[in-house]
């Protein structure tokens, strides 16, 4: 029997021990641990208060700084912009302008040369005192007719009066030959008498109606001059128009944009010379229809231009158009098919600005981001609101 192995007694002592060790551990672990809130209380309740007040002050902040606005990129600087033409044909002259140059109204653009229409001109008036010559050419033979049937009627009476004085002394003639008292040569010679003066009261009578021919074909004549006079007048007009239109002048402050014309360039009648941009500017921002539910005229906006983004500016609310967009587009959508798929349209909305900068360029087309203050700010004012409501 080996010395160095342990007696029996001695292993089943030590493997009854190992045995009681593993059940204690087993027990140990079986038990129950005690939960977070039991172990660390103060340090739960610390946490779910600083929720609910992280809570609270995102629905403050939202609140105040995001819900009583309505913002989009979708805006730019708009104007009725529109290219300037010439009225007349010619070559150029004098080009007084060059591009983006602002200008005022009534200030020169561009010259064409005058020449042709003053030499236009000019003859357009002299064909105004040919007419008024006729006129008074006409004027004096109307006069000379009122002359001539002055004198005719005159001899009309005279010839009356002598067809009387014949026609009694033929009758009385007649009567002496008839009571044997009278000779038959004086009776002819009074029958003769009376038809001359038939006669000379018929030519008196048709001098008469020539001389009211005459003037009535001197009254057509002044007619037709003053309208011959209304005519050469009507040219000078257009010749004195075709004139001052040589000179292309601006009708509004603006600038002039994308200059084409240059000196001895010929240009024809409606070609465009520029672009013209009034001073006359605002923003069009287009809003989704679903942020216009509480969007009113004259509520303030706040704007910033992409290109100068420290100069931000102030305006208002000018009008809502009423209908979307795409509903005023050259092709309008048609929503009456089968494959409808609803899609939120979008809104233009005019924004007048209260001041612009003239210290830098701005024009149509510059992308804006315009902020509308839609709601109340705060809830003084949000009581305000709803008692004026």
């Amino acid at each position: 029997m080996d010395q160095s192995s342990p007696p029996k007694s001695e292993t089943k002592r030590l493997q009854d021990q190992s045995a009681e060790d593993d059940a204690r551990q087993n027990d140990g672990t079986e038990e129950e641990r005690p939960s977070l809130l039991r172990r660390h209380p103060f340090m739960v309740l610390c946490s779910i208060a600083a929720l609910l007040l992280l809570a609270v002050a995102g629905y403050f902040i939202w609140l105040v700084y995001f819900h009583p606005y309505e913002t989009t990129d979708d805006a730019f600087v708009d104007s009725r912009s529109f290219s300037v033409a010439a009225k007349v044909s010619g070559y150029v002259s004098d080009v007084s302008v060059t591009d983006n140059q602002h200008v005022a109204s009534g200030d020169p653009i561009l010259r064409i040369d005058p020449r042709d229409y003053q030499i236009a001109l000019d003859a357009a008036k002299g064909q105004v005192g040919v007419a008024e010559a006729a006129i008074s050419s006409a004027e004096a033979q109307i006069a000379a007719g009122d002359a001539a049937i002055d004198e005719a009627k005159a001899q009309q009476n005279s010839a009356a009066a002598a067809l009387q004085y014949a026609q009694d002394e033929a009758d009385r003639q007649q009567q002496l030959v008839k009571s044997g008292a009278g000779s038959e040569q004086a009776a002819q010679q009074a029958t003769s008498t009376l038809r001359q003066s038939r006669a000379s009261l018929a030519q008196a009578q048709a001098s008469v109606t020539s001389a009211l021919k005459n003037k009535t074909a001197a009254e057509a004549q002044k007619a037709s001059a003053i309208a011959s006079l209304r005519q050469a007048q009507a040219q000078v007009e257009a010749a004195e128009q075709n004139l001052a239109d040589t000179t292309i002048t601006a009708a509004q402050p603006g600038r002039i944009v994308r200059l084409s014309g240059s000196r001895r360039q010929y240009i024809q009648a409606g070609q465009a010379v520029s672009m013209f941009v009034p001073d006359e500017i605002w923003v069009t921002a287009n809003f989704k229809e679903t942020q216009l539910t509480d969007m009113r005229p004259g509520q303030p906006v706040e704007l910033t231009i992409d290109a100068y983004p420290n100069r931000p500016l102030k305006g208002h609310v000018d009008s809502v158009q009423p209908g979307s967009g795409t509903a005023f587009s050259l092709l309008p959508a048609e929503n009456a098919t089968g494959n409808y798929v609803k899609v939120i349209q979008r809104v233009p909305v005019k924004i007048a600005v209260d001041d612009w900068p003239q210290d830098v360029a701005i024009g149509p087309g510059m992308s804006v981001v315009p902020t509308i203050t839609v709601r109340p700010r705060d809830w003084r004012e949000r009581r305000c609101d709803h008692r004026w409501q």
